[in-house]
């Protein structure tokens, strides 16, 4: 109990940190969903459907850009994070469009709504820094029945994606740690149907891109964000690169372990 309640200060003091250093301005609501290189969340509000009246839960919401692109597509959005900086970041945001979000500070795993409350959760890259047990039940608790969860994480797997980890310590937090095919399976457990989809395999060539050519430094730079802001400057080099991702992940399924993420959809 007292190493998870130490985890949960570090990752909270990290994200208020971060949070503390966000110009709103910065921030990318639709080019997060629009870009050409947003093909995971793409995926995800794929797999929602129609959020129009409908009650969403985006957990572990960070500065908002998820939360209020989801109320611009007419869901009543209910957004939580761990980080009370963050809160304060996605309120200014979501005047910013205005739209209207119910925040609260909230740890995954003891969620402050009730149960059966809502008709989808949403997450992006909130899972690889939480316990997955208690964050399971928690979801399963408030979903509807038939509810869905979408949740967007990355994979341990490719040793290039590795060492940018390893030399983007800056940037990340000293307890996360990307989700295996295992703990996946795990989490599904605790739901009716579980499937997963993998994206950026070739097309991780960006990055490399960003490092030998940009000279972005990756414990300063987030690349993740960068390959979302710079989207359409590289649009014509993802579209190219994407063409043999479908291939190899179509035709050689072995290699879906070395993509950099995944999108889990899980259905109570």
């Amino acid at each position: 109990m007292e190493e998870a309640l130490q985890k949960a200060e570090r990752e909270r003091e990290f994200h208020n940190e971060w949070a503390r250093s966000i110009h709103i301005d910065s921030l990318l609501v639709r080019e997060s969903f629009e870009s050409p290189t947003a093909i995971e969340n793409q995926y995800a509000l794929a797999q929602l459907g129609d959020l129009r009246g409908k009650r969403v839960l985006d957990l572990g919401c960070g500065a908002g850009e998820n939360a209020v692109y989801l109320a611009l597509q007419g869901a009543e959005v209910s957004a939580c994070d761990i980080a009370e900086e963050f809160l304060k970041v996605a309120e200014t945001l979501a005047k910013k469009f205005n739209v209207n979000l119910r925040l609260a500070r909230a740890e995954v795993g003891n969620l402050p709504y009730a149960d059966g409350h809502f008709d989808f959760v949403f997450g992006n890259g909130v899972l690889h820094h939480v316990d997955l047990k208690a964050t399971a039940r928690e979801v399963a608790r408030v979903l509807k029945s038939a509810g869905k969860a979408v949740f967007i994480e990355p994979l341990p797997y490719n040793p290039v994606i590795n060492l940018y980890r390893h030399m983007a310590k800056g940037v990340r937090t000293q307890d996360e740690k990307p989700l295996t095919f295992k703990q996946i399976r795990e989490f599904g457990g605790f739901f009716s149907s579980l499937r997963h989809e993998e994206f950026w395999l070739f097309s991780l060539a960006i990055f490399g891109h960003f490092y030998f050519v940009r000279r972005w430094n990756p414990s300063k730079v987030r690349y993740w964000k960068k390959v979302i802001e710079e989207g359409a400057a590289y649009a014509d080099m993802f579209r190219r690169l994407q063409r043999w991702d479908h291939f190899f992940l179509k035709y050689a399924p072995f290699l879906k372990p070395l993509c950099w993420n995944t999108v889990l959809v899980v259905q109570k």
